[in-house]
């Protein structure tokens, strides 16, 4: 009998195939106590299983292939370094002593104490490096036990083999990308674990936060991973695996059909061209960016520089980072988002509290505001980067007039010390401000008054404007691009940036979605900014797509009023064929 389990689609595409288990040392850990005179082999046992550890992780690193992605490195030494830290590597040996326990059992107790203090804090991204001590703590497990730390490698040649785990770490990941398999299913994992991060990088179709596959999926099963749904079926029938082998042949003709595009231009087959930039979050980013094709970068969300760390990034690190992707992208424009913190994103060295409703309370560019100094360091950091490239500047979170003239005096008073100092950057630098409450969408005529361009945060704009929070599971399935509502702050905002010849984008998710492609093309989107990934399925739908044909079809949409008849419009206009 088949079941299907739901979780989060990673990478795309779909594969069929048996699945192989890979093993959790960390259950069941047995507690067993020790005679004094034992206690010193048994911490010579421990230190040595650290030391096998370091060595293999650090071996990894120093053996990380040329087309590895990226991030691989990154997470790897995050790695090592929770390994030197004396909470993992020097406090069991402690609990040896003191409970007489064996190594296993200290290692585990205080495993347990440093992921219980991550499940405390508030800030998603920083709550999911829990899941970093817990994959540390499994490799000096398996040393601890003597088992293989890498994973079995299967015969390209034969059927296709789908890795099944609880959870997969970046050392795993170095194995994962030499051993032939064509997905990987995953039971814990969130949208920015470094899982997440580098299914994206390898673009291979998984599925994580399955929450039980492992404990139902038994090996050698054969299972379908649909990394489009996000859903994972087991045991199919012969009718469910013929109807997945069709939609893979097609996935699979497609991504070849869209690699040919990658150098095109964008433009609209009545010869209006488009323009396709990038979202990113590091400078290592940028890699992706230039394989995807893109004419730019459309949000560089520069908060990611100041989460995961103890401390505040410097000026000079901030430069280097900003400097760094201006110049990587040889002279073609990088808008920098000045830092978006709070709400979801809140460091550990912050010094303002969590609020009872975080995403209405200090975040975005009230924060900035209220941390002047910490604000004109990175605006200053911004300033000499433009010095090495086309930077452009994004105030994050505007609000309205009052908060946009009060971020463009910071920016003065920056630009003010640099002219002291001597220190060049580029005099005529453009600035521009997200729309993303829908306060500022209804004055967005006021504020073009003051910037150069303006960005959409869809992802913001239509939580602000439904009073939902789409990472409740209890209210998600009522967030809703396509509300009436959200389409008509969208199409004033269209109107009046095109009416003030400013220009405009859409960098929320909505840009990446090709089911919003066409209608947001139809209501005079001219600009969208997506993850890279998404980007060669965009251009394919923006060159199938004449605006003289959707334009009927967009108008009915923008008028009605029911979101049932909205979305049999929206299906409409996406199945016209092209002209």
């Amino acid at each position: 009998m088949s079941i299907s389990l739901h979780g989060i689609g990673i990478g795309g595409g779909i594969a069929i195939g048996r699945a192989h288990l890979l093993s959790q040392s960390a259950i069941d850990v047995v507690h067993y106590t020790l005679e004094s005179h034992e206690l010193p082999a048994e911490k010579q046992r421990f230190e040595k299983a650290i030391r096998n550890t370091r060595k293999e992780l650090e071996m990894l690193w120093g053996g990380i292939p040329e087309n590895a992605p990226a991030e691989l490195g990154a997470f790897l030494s995050l790695h090592i370094m929770l390994l030197n830290d004396a909470t993992l590597s020097r406090a069991p040996l402690k609990t040896i002593d003191t409970l007489s326990c064996n190594a296993e059992w200290a290692l585990k107790t205080q495993a347990d104490a440093l992921v219980a203090q991550f499940e405390e804090i508030e800030e998603q991204y920083l709550r999911e490096r829990k899941h970093d001590v817990i994959q540390v703590v499994e490799r000096v497990f398996k040393n601890l036990s003597g088992q293989n730390s890498a994973l079995p490698v299967v015969d390209p040649l034969t059927e296709e083999a789908i890795l099944v785990a609880h959870d997969l770490s970046p050392a795993d990941m170095v194995y994962f990308k030499d051993s032939n398999y064509a997905a990987f299913v995953t039971d814990v994992g969130g949208a920015t674990s470094h899982t997440a991060i580098l299914a994206r990088s390898l673009d291979l179709p998984s599925v994580i936060a399955t929450h039980n596959a492992r404990e139902l999926i038994s090996e050698d099963e054969m299972i379908i991973v649909d990394g489009v749904q996000g859903v994972v079926i087991v045991s199919p029938d012969e009718s469910v695996l013929a109807e997945y082998r069709r939609r893979q042949r097609n996935w699979r003709e497609a991504r070849r059909k869209l690699a040919g595009i990658k150098k095109a231009n964008a433009k609209t087959q009545d010869g209006t061209p488009i323009e396709l930039v990038a979202n990113i979050e590091l400078p290592q980013d940028i890699e992706d960016v230039q394989e995807s094709g893109a004419v730019g970068i459309g949000l560089f969300r520069s908060e990611f520089l100041f989460l995961g760390r103890d401390t505040l990034p410097s000026e000079d690190e901030q430069f280097e980072a900003y400097r760094t992707v201006a110049a990587g992208m040889n002279g073609l424009p990088v808008t920098i988002r000045t830092m978006d913190l709070g709400a979801d994103k809140n460091p550990k060295w912050s010094i303002h509290g969590v609020s009872d409703n975080p995403v209405l309370g200090l975040c975005g560019m009230r924060l900035c505001l209220a941390e002047p100094l910490l604000f004109r360091s990175q605006l200053r950091a911004l300033l000499r980067a433009s010095h090495e490239g086309k930077v452009r500047i994004l105030f994050p979170m505007i609000n309205g007039v009052t908060d946009l003239k009060q971020a463009l005096a910071q920016l003065d008073l920056a630009k003010a010390e640099l002219h002291v100092e001597n220190i060049p950057f580029d005099e005529k630098i453009e600035v521009g401000a997200m729309i993303e409450i829908p306060s500022a969408a209804l004055v967005i005529s006021t504020l073009a008054r003051y910037v150069d361009f303006f960005a959409v945060g869809t992802n913001d704009l239509i939580q602000y404007t439904l009073a939902i929070d789409r990472n409740d599971d209890a209210v998600s399935h009522l967030y809703d691009p396509t509300h009436p509502a959200v389409l008509y702050l969208l199409l004033h905002a269209f109107k009046t940036a095109a009416k003030g010849g400013l220009s405009i984008s859409v960098c929320g998710e909505m840009a990446g979605d090709v089911r919003m492609t066409r209608l947001l093309l139809g209501m005079g989107l001219r600009k969208f900014s997506m993850h890279p990934a998404n980007l060669l399925s965009v251009k394919q739908v923006v060159l199938n797509t004449n605006l003289d044909r959707i334009a009927t079809l967009t108008s009915r949409i923008l008028r009605a009023d029911d979101p049932d008849k909205i979305h049999d419009l929206l299906q409409q206009l996406n199945a016209l064929e092209s002209v």
